[in-house]
């Protein structure tokens, strides 16, 4: 199984971080795209508009957020499209721009992937 790490869009690129996938549905503030050195940019793949805005980074909110947005993903050609990228690359890592590093939609991604 390929490697999935994720990582804030803020911090500095890494030649290390393989094949960088940016999994945000609006692109980050304040960060132009040769900053970003995202190799694709997968908006569809990120939560609704409607779920991203219920969720609002709310950690009380994490688990009913983690349950829809895998129901959101599951046989989408956007899950379909990362999960062709991962099974390509030795390495990718999916980028995103919440200031929670804990909550984010990164890591929801990153666990679907591992159970595939």
């Amino acid at each position: 199984m390929p490697a999935v790490q994720i990582k804030r869009v803020y911090e500095p690129f890494e030649a290390a971080d393989g094949f960088r996938v940016l999994v945000d549905r609006i692109w980050p503030r304040g960060v132009k795209k040769e900053t970003a050195h995202a190799d694709i940019w997968l908006k569809d793949v990120a939560p609704s508009t409607a779920l991203r805005k219920w969720f609002n980074h709310e950690p009380e909110k994490w688990p009913e957020f983690t349950r829809k947005y895998t129901a959101e993903l599951k046989g989408t050609d956007a899950i379909k499209q990362l999960l062709d990228i991962v099974q390509k690359h030795k390495k990718v890592t999916l980028l995103y721009s919440a200031h929670d590093e804990h909550h984010n939609q990164a890591l929801v991604l990153q666990e679907f992937i591992k159970a595939e």
